[in-house]
């Protein structure tokens, strides 16, 4: 039966192949404003291009024919950036730093890392297993082991005993994590499925109950778990294309909202990735597995008009989804999505006027194939200025006789955007620049749940008893307790890599005798001398800033100019340091890090994430306490939040967001946007 299904299955994986990538077109299929198949690079900062990766290939052939015959399998190829003071240095119209690209390949059941040197056509560098883990997984790894279930008797006796058709079925593969010395020496990988029947929103129609464990190069099932049959919630409800939906909606419509640009977009794109708007210059780029890196950001001194450093480098480092359910089959859903899959292949087209508004310039991401090939990743990031009412500063004056003062400055900021569908969860990433200095990051959900069958209808039905899963969302479906944490690789330059410290402005309660208060708060600094002392759990009760200074720069009055971290709400990760996940998730033992610069460490969760054991995370770095007072060094934060799920929550959620600000302290000698001129009917258009 299973065998006279394969056409009808083969239509499923391919739904689930492009629900969850976009990544396998033409080069030439996209419209785009860069010609990314003939480009040259401009920057020594840009992405590999589509000759350089074919060249990178026909290099790989040639030192290992594996790669050629198929036995080498490309998981990544980036590139290998230069040195940091070289890019600093550079100016344009300079000569194009030597290209190198990095590879991350499997072959023979071994990781490797290697550097390909594409001016002289040599592999300058190639490591077997350097550590723990394996490279991010290809889509092909994905179908591929969805497939396999279908191989197992047992499996398939499982499915015909639910009454499930093969035709209604789709499987998914959750990633293994990684618990003990007896699940390595192998790439293993989890299946469940779920029935699609009536419905596209397969998410929320688990079958539960039966879990397998696929072996990834083998291509064999080496486990299988059935729990006996769970009823699969039905269809009823799952339902969330504006185009099929049947309920009414009692709502007012909303009418039609843009931004009116009279005169176009501020800003510029120079070169395919030089971004120029107001008084910010900052190069941007898709990446495979960060998805999008700010880097070599400069700001415009109000004053002087120098151009200043802010940040050499940022992106998210890795995201941390553990899921709070200790049965057979969930236990292992602990997912690291940047270092499992990437960000970037999971980052569909951006759709505009609703994930980005009118006059938005959108950038396609490029990356390599399997087999090394390039493929486009169509608008994939998108730009454009918002203004939505704020308010950038204002003052209104009555106590002076014959005035009538009132000033007031609009907000406009510049918005760079990525949308990341990771499996069930999407994820919209937001760099916002405004003009007073401040980036704000912000990380918002949506998508589906990943839920859990259940015989329950209602809440009721359960009596005294309490799922440890999670709350009842819908019939038969709960949703499951997880926590959301992304972790970003922020590297300040503050007016320049050297002489950047760490200092902790703390907030002293101070008790008083001769006064008629009691008490009050005196600011007192500590400048952090080694990585371990940046090591901070944020604490209301016990508030500091964090602020990162350049100690040779100093304002008129004195004050070193510096850049200060503003954490957002957060939640902070409570599971046992023991824990498989949390070993591997180190990261989040701490919400800010602060780590002396080395261009090797950039993944938080490792370079080689995928069953990684946790010897190469951010905890393992900093612990080696190097000394990071006057230094270059990098600021990591980790926004997090727990989520319980609700109702609401289904059958698609509304979107929640965390963020966090970047803000500039002493680094002006006043307010920079003191002079921007207000807003003036005569300077809008009347229609």
């Amino acid at each position: 039966m299973a065998e006279t299904s394969l056409p009808l299955l083969f239509l499923c994986f391919l739904f689930l192949f492009i629900t969850c990538s976009s990544i396998f077109l033409p080069v030439s299929s996209s419209k785009t404003r860069f010609n990314y198949s003939l480009e040259e690079p401009h920057h020594p900062l840009d992405p590999l291009t589509a000759p350089e990766m074919k060249r990178a290939r026909a290099i790989l052939s040639g030192h290992d024919p594996g790669f050629g015959s198929g036995s080498a399998i490309i998981h990544a190829m980036a590139l290998d950036e230069p040195d940091k003071q070289r890019v600093v240095r550079w100016k344009k119209g300079d000569p194009i730093p030597p290209r190198r690209a990095e590879v991350l390949a499997m072959s023979n059941g071994k990781s490797r890392v290697l550097t390909v040197d594409l001016d002289s056509g040599r592999v300058v560098s190639d490591l077997t297993s350097p550590t723990s883990g394996y490279p991010v997984l290809t889509m092909d790894d994905i179908i591929a082991s969805s497939q396999v279930p279908f191989k197992s008797v047992e499996f398939n006796r499982s499915i015909e005993a639910r009454g499930v058709p093969f035709s209604d079925l789709i499987c998914i593969t959750p990633f293994a994590g990684w618990f003990g010395p007896d699940e390595e020496g192998r790439r293993v990988i989890n299946i469940q499925c779920f029935s699609r029947q009536d419905t596209v929103n397969f998410y929320m129609r688990p079958i539960e109950g039966l879990y397998l464990t696929v072996d990834l190069d083998k291509l064999e099932v080496i486990r299988i778990v059935d729990k006996g049959p769970v009823p699969i919630p039905s269809s009823t409800g799952t339902e969330y294309r504006y185009g099929f939906l049947d309920k009414p909606v009692h709502m007012d419509r909303i009418n039609s909202i843009s931004m009116d640009q009279p005169d176009g977009p501020s800003f510029k794109v120079e070169d395919g990735y030089l971004v120029k708007w107001a008084n910010w210059v900052f190069h941007i780029k898709p990446d495979q597995r960060a998805g999008l890196i700010i880097s070599h950001a400069t700001i415009r001194d109000s004053e002087t008009g120098e151009a200043r450093s802010v940040m050499y480098k940022g992106f998210v480092s890795e995201l941390f989804v553990p899921y709070m359910d200790p049965d057979e089959g969930w236990y292992s859903k602990a997912y690291m999505d940047a270092g499992e899959f990437g960000l970037g292949p999971s980052s569909m087209p951006l759709v505009p006027l609703n994930d980005c508004p009118r006059n938005a310039y959108y950038i396609d991401g490029l990356f390599a194939s399997p087999q090394g090939n390039p493929i486009l990743q169509p608008n994939m990031i998108c730009l454009f200025e918002r203004y939505a009412g704020d308010i950038s500063w204002r003052h209104s004056e009555i106590l002076l006789p014959g005035t009538n003062i009132r000033e007031s400055r609009p907000k406009v900021t510049l918005v760079a955007r990525m949308a990341s569908s990771v499996g069930n969860y999407d994820y919209i990433f937001d760099w916002e620049f405004q003009m007073d200095g401040l980036i704000r990051v912000t990380v918002a959900a949506s998508g589906m749940l990943m839920v859990k069958g259940t015989p329950y209808e209602n809440v009721q039905d359960l009596g005294d008893k309490e799922d440890d899963s999670g709350p009842l969302i819908s019939e038969n479906v709960i949703g499951v307790v997880h926590d959301h944490f992304v972790s970003f690789h922020l590297d300040m330059d503050i007016d320049g890599s050297e002489n950047n410290s760490f200092v902790k402005v703390h907030l002293e309660k101070q008790r008083l005798r001769e006064s008629k208060r009691k008490s009050y708060l005196k600011v007192k600094k500590y400048v952090a001398k080694t990585e371990k002392d940046a090591q901070i759990k944020l604490n209301l009760y016990d508030p500091y800033e964090f602020h990162l200074v350049n100690t040779n720069r100093s304002s008129r009055l004195g004050n070193q100019a510096g850049y200060k971290l503003v954490p957002g709400g957060n939640a902070a990760s409570l599971l046992d340091l023991d824990d498989p996940p949390q070993i591997r998730g180190a990261f989040t033992n701490n919400q800010i890090w602060v780590t002396r610069y080395n261009r090797s460490e950039q993944w938080a969760g490792g370079l080689l994430m995928y069953q990684s054991r946790g010897e190469d995370t951010l905890q393992v770095w900093s612990d080696r306490d190097r000394a990071i007072e006057n230094r270059d060094i990098v600021l990591w934060y980790t926004l997090g939040f727990h989520h319980i799920p609700c109702q609401e929550d289904f059958p698609v959620m509304p979107t929640v967001a965390a963020s966090f600000e970047l803000k500039p302290v002493n680094f002006f000698e006043s307010n920079p946007v003191l002079g921007i001129p207000p807003f003036l009917k005569k300077d809008l258009p009347v229609c």
